[in-house]
């Protein structure tokens, strides 16, 4: 292999070798954030799958989805709220819209408070207590048909 070749085989294999660590550290700073886990929610038009971050320490509740950029469809944050209580939401310092799907001890939807205002102080209700909240990015609800009284299947809510 020519000076020329080799040089461009290693600066390709740096490059790579920088891609894997960026999204090594990437993955990492998220595993550390929240545990990733699978949720499904039976809809009348079949069962949506999503992968999401549970926060259930007060630190990764306080901070949910804040200061991020983006979140990918089929992504999103589940919020433990253990025993089933009245809770209260905002997009302080979230920089994305998202719908806020409000879910019962038992896993059914009770609210759905889609497309939120980025950082607005505004307070989100859940109105009747929830157990847990599902944040996703904004048209998720309305895109698979995601509406009250849809269950949802995940551990959190009855062991499922």
């Amino acid at each position: 292999m020519s000076e020329q070749g080799m040089g461009s085989k290693l600066r390709g294999l740096v490059a790579r070798g920088a891609a894997v660590l960026a999204m090594s550290l990437w993955l990492g700073a998220a595993a550390s954030a929240a545990e990733i886990q699978t949720l499904e929610i039976v809809t009348k038009s079949g069962v949506q799958v999503f992968a999401v971050e549970v926060a259930t320490t007060e630190q990764e509740k306080t901070t949910g989805l804040m200061y991020r950029k983006e979140l990918a469809d089929g992504r999103g944050m589940l919020f433990d709220f253990s025993p089933e209580q009245p809770v209260s939401m905002w997009m302080k310092n979230t920089f994305i819209p998202l719908d806020m799907i409000f879910i019962r001890a038992d896993g059914r939807i009770s609210r759905i408070a889609e497309n939120t205002v980025p950082q607005s102080l505004a307070i989100i209700a859940s109105g009747p207590p929830a157990k847990g909240v599902l944040e996703v990015i904004a048209g998720t609800a309305r895109k698979y048909g995601i509406a009250p009284g849809d269950r949802v299947a995940h551990p959190l809510f009855n062991g499922r």
